[in-house]
């Protein structure tokens, strides 16, 4: 048996591998795009096999094959779902032609491997070719969008968890740190005292906000072009099929699918991905203030904030003994500065489309679910590695709030303005705490001074007096 088998398209004959499932037009893809150097996405071609197993559904349906070919295609796509025909789609992430180098590749491997399970070698085109049967009545332009927003929805369910198990992770350290005290700081500056747990529980509702925004990015996405074929005209597909292929779609993903009214503009148009890409850069930026945040409470530990104690994950050096750095928030900020650069990205793809279509979406395709899973997998390891196990130094806590003047804030109702004014000026001239000053002067007693900064004085909303006539 010969080693190679020779196939051909519109520029020639190509030598292939015998017993490769790809094709011609992958041969020459692998040869053009040299770029990325990794392949397609794993999510976009599960996804993809999703659609084709749609569109074959549909086809056989509707009386396009005999019994054995539907049953060895679809066999075919449903491996093809289920990851099992990943190391066969070569093709580089970033490629010219609008994606037409991964339809192509999939829809060879998909003829390949069903004619495998009709007991035929592969490149046996006669019998199940890529284009006669693997893309009857289809396009790249209606299945690779819509293979993409099948993937990103898949993809953002397994983000929206993350997200809501790193809320529920700050909202425990809420509950666990609400005792603690410390100097709360406007522009890295002593500002007024807040607690520990109030600082936890702005981070859990930031990220119930990402929660709930990521949730909503099905309804953006849920809306297809699958049976508009070439520019969403649906041209060369029986009515019927157009019909039928999103409700196939549907099933098969059982995700709420629908065919978009105006096919044109779903294939013309792609701002729905720089929605979608917009919703991730704002976790991303939530992330990246967290993790900043993070860092700062925990530098030091000796000569930083020191307030809190982030669970040692390495050595930190090479040179300086003993020291630990904080690098899980390091390399979740890392993550969200590189969603953020997709994001940028994603815009200008989508706006670089002209008229019917949009030559970039493998960029986009790339960006984006590389975007939901650089977000999945920092929500994750932040928190796993870091904010479960992280503690307060209680001690440092007590020490700034002792020999901070911006304790004084938290008295100027009992005292006023200008005594409190001068007590921290007093304290800063002569080294001494607040507490100690004001006991000294009689402004206040020392029970009453720890009633005015305790966890509940400081973080009660508003004002505890009444309101003037």
């Amino acid at each position: 048996m010969p080693d190679y088998r020779v196939e051909h398209d519109l520029l020639g004959e190509r030598r292939i591998p015998a017993d490769a499932l790809y094709g011609v037009h992958t041969a020459r893809a692998l040869e053009n795009f040299p770029l990325s150097l990794r392949p397609v996405h794993p999510a976009l071609i599960h996804a993809y096999g999703a659609v084709k197993l749609a569109c074959a559904r549909t086809n056989h349906e509707l009386g396009w094959w005999d019994e054995a070919v539907a049953q060895a295609i679809e066999a075919a796509c449903t491996e093809m779902m289920e990851g099992k025909l990943d190391a066969h789609v070569r093709v580089d992430a970033l490629q010219g032609g609008a994606g037409t180098s991964t339809n192509m590749n999939v829809n060879e491997v998909l003829a390949n491997r069903a004619l495998q399970l009709l007991g035929r070698q592969p490149g046996e085109y006669d019998i199940i070719g890529p284009h006669t049967h693997l893309n009857l009545h289809q396009s790249t332009n209606d299945t690779y969008p819509t293979a993409l927003k099948v993937a990103a929805i898949h993809q953002l369910h397994d983000l929206e968890r993350e997200v809501v198990a790193l809320q529920e992770a700050f909202q425990g350290q809420e509950k666990a740190l609400a005792h603690i005290v410390k100097v709360g700081r406007t522009q890295l500056q002593d500002a007024v005292l807040v607690t520990l747990g109030r600082e936890m529980s702005a981070y859990a509702e930031a990220l119930s906000r990402d929660r709930w925004r990521i949730y909503k990015c099905e309804e953006r996405l849920r809306v297809v072009n699958l049976g508009g074929t070439a520019i969403g005209t649906g041209l060369g597909a029986p009515r019927q099929y157009i019909f039928r292929v999103v409700e196939h779609l549907r099933t098969i993903t059982n995700l709420g699918l629908a065919r978009a009214e105006n096919l044109i503009d779903a294939t013309a148009n792609n701002d729905v991905f720089v929605e979608v890409s917009g919703i991730l850069k704002a976790c991303a930026v939530n992330l990246l203030k967290i993790a900043t945040d993070l860092r700062l409470l925990g530098s030091g530990p000796d000569a930083g904030f020191g307030e809190i104690v982030l669970p040692a994950r390495q050595a930190g050096s090479s040179i300086m003994p003993g020291k630990v750095n904080p690098v899980i928030p390091e390399a979740v900020a890392q993550a969200a500065m590189m969603v953020i650069a997709h994001d940028l990205a994603i815009t200008q793809a989508c706006a670089a489309g002209n008229l019917e279509l949009n030559a970039f979406l493998p960029l986009v395709a790339d960006a984006l679910l590389t975007s939901v899973d650089l977000l999945t997998r920092a929500g994750d390891i932040l928190r796993r590695l870091c904010v479960t196990d992280l503690h307060a130094d209680e001690g440092r806590c007590r020490a700034h709030v002792s020999g901070a003047t911006t304790t004084v804030t938290a008295l100027i109702e009992r005292i006023g303005y200008e005594a409190a004014e001068r007590v921290a000026q007093q304290a800063r001239r002569e080294g001494k705490s607040i507490r100690e000053l004001v006991v000294e002067q009689s402004l206040l007693q020392a029970e009453e001074f720890d009633a005015l900064i305790s966890p509940e004085a400081v973080t009660r909303l508003g004002s505890a007096g009444q309101s003037r006539p």
